[in-house]
């Protein structure tokens, strides 16, 4: 069940994005099954492939720590609908969290759309397929 703490910290991890392209901050919270939270946000490059986004970095962090089973994702940005994560990070968050797990998407104003993993990524490719 998502906790109204979430999506303020992933509002919150929208103020350490480095954006100076972009001016686009994105923020996400990251809900380990045990509880902890670990904040992402976007940090661009110059060279603008290089750049990772939110949700991805904190997965990225999560699992450089030793942390591998989730039970929650909010992804927030400010957007004037709920924001939608890129093909890459759908892929990513595919990859470490289960298809059923809740993802909350939140825009300006704290607008929400609720969905799942499989919701973001539905036909997801996995490790069931290689």
């Amino acid at each position: 069940m998502l906790k109204p703490e979430w999506i303020d910290l992933s509002i919150d991890a929208q103020k350490n994005a480095y954006v100076p392209y972009s001016k686009f901050p994105v923020g996400a919270a990251l809900v380990a099954k045990d509880g902890t939270v670990i904040q992402g946000c976007n940090i661009e490059n110059a060279s603008f492939g290089l750049t990772n986004c939110a949700e991805r970095t904190a997965i990225f962090k999560a699992v450089s720590s030793g942390i591998k089973e989730f039970q929650y994702l909010v992804i927030s940005g400010n957007t004037p609908e709920p924001i939608s994560p890129c093909g890459a990070c759908r892929q990513v968050i595919a990859e470490f969290c289960d298809p059923d797990m809740p993802v909350t998407l939140v825009g300006h104003d704290k607008v929400q759309k609720h969905t799942t993993v499989e919701g973001l990524l539905p036909y997801m490719f996995t490790s069931k397929d290689l």
